[in-house]
């Protein structure tokens, strides 16, 4: 879970969405289809329901309003993930593109084409998928997801201090207290290194 424009040049960013599809082939009768793909603006709502669901209760703030969730799934829908089973939304990431060295206000909700930095707003799981690990697996695909697109060098995202341990686990790093306030909330920013070398050992599609 996290907050952000929070988890968080002149490359390109690869336009046309990718489907990233993992549905299990095999037992079938045993293991419920699994499949991993970009969002797209039909999903906003099973997006906001899950992330209201998950922040209200905690924070009493959204990451995301309804409006935000479409602007970045219309904008910039190669910057999403989705996990789905059996065709129901369990996780998911959305990102945009960011230029500056740090995350600012304005980073809450623009979109900047042609970044080499993919700014996680929002991960967020469907309450019934809690406590499975399901988080730290959609981030791990995530990351090895964009770690693939040209151009992108970096993932930033902003958390709460109780969710550093999780995105440091992640192999994110802190950088110090965030200039973004939410109501009354503080947040740590975190950064990763993306290194498409990293994962092309695990990735096939890199």
């Amino acid at each position: 879970l996290s907050v952000s424009g929070l988890l968080f040049f002149k490359p390109f960013f690869q336009k046309t969405p990718v489907r990233v599809d993992s549905s299990l082939q095999q037992r079938r009768h045993t293991l419920p289809a699994s499949e991993f793909r970009n969002l797209t603006p039909q999903d906003a709502i099973s997006v906001f329901e899950i992330e209201r669901e998950a922040f209200i209760s905690v924070s009493g703030e959204c990451p995301l309003t309804l409006d935000e969730v479409l602007n970045f799934l219309g904008q910039c829908p190669e910057l999403s993930l989705g996990w789905f089973e059996e065709g129901q939304l369990v996780a998911f990431i959305i990102g945009s593109g960011w230029d500056k060295e740090r995350l600012s206000q304005e980073a809450m909700t623009q979109h900047v084409p042609d970044s080499s930095t993919v700014h996680i707003h929002v991960l967020s799981v469907h309450r019934h998928c809690r406590q499975q690990g399901k988080g730290s697996i959609i981030l791990w695909r995530y990351l090895q997801y964009v770690s693939c697109m040209p151009g992108l060098r970096r993932a930033l995202l902003i958390c709460e201090d109780f969710l550093v341990p999780f995105y440091l686990k992640a192999g994110f790093k802190e950088i110090g207290p965030s200039a973004i306030t939410v109501s009354n909330m503080h947040f740590q920013e975190m950064e990763y290194t993306l290194s498409g070398q990293a994962y092309s050992r695990r990735n096939s599609d890199c």
